[in-house]
């Protein structure tokens, strides 16, 4: 599949909206039981980029098929080099290869802002994303025990850790 893999525009954002609510609405991806508005959709990409966080879509013509971004993974500034990151893929296009294609921009994308360290958050009982994880370098670190509540069952919460391999001297305290 031919996919064109960009920094999202906000035109963008209907598109990463629906797999955002599919994924609020239908899995264990995302520990909320309430959908989002295109406003709030808005806020976060406008946050993301004000910020110089990446949101990466995966476009086939004009659908967008998938999206990637990272934040700060703790407000404190012993944490500056360490990202949260955040993959989703339409339903209809698991398995296809659009996370693989996304990821490595986003790795490149967080080495270029100096961050030594992605971590993702990852439902336990999703084991294809954690098997996706893996394949990408990343390794479990953690698991936390029944931190979440969704679809009337508790949920165990899974820390996946890998390193970027930048260079010490590339590091800024900024």
């Amino acid at each position: 599949m031919k996919l064109t893999i960009r920094p999202a525009e906000t035109s963008d954002l209907g598109g990463i909206l629906e797999i955002v609510n599919d994924a609020i609405l239908n899995t264990t991806a995302i520990f909320s039981h309430h959908v989002v508005t295109l406003e709030n959709r808005r806020a976060w990409f406008l946050d993301r980029r004000e910020r110089n966080f990446p949101v990466l879509v995966a476009a086939l013509g004009g659908e967008i098929l998938g999206f990637a971004s990272f934040g700060d993974f703790r407000p404190h500034d012993g944490y500056l080099h360490t990202v949260e990151h955040s993959i989703y893929v339409h339903r209809h296009h698991h398995g296809k290869g659009v996370g693989k294609q996304l990821m490595p921009p986003l790795f490149e994308a967080a080495k270029a802002l100096g961050k030594h360290v992605m971590i993702g958050g990852v439902s336990a009982d999703n084991t294809g994303s954690i098997h996706f994880h893996r394949s990408l370098g990343f390794v479990e670190t953690g698991r936390l025990k029944e931190v979440g509540w969704k679809f009337d069952r508790w949920l165990d919460l899974v820390f996946m850790q890998k390193n970027l391999e930048t260079s010490p001297n590339s590091l800024s305290y900024e």
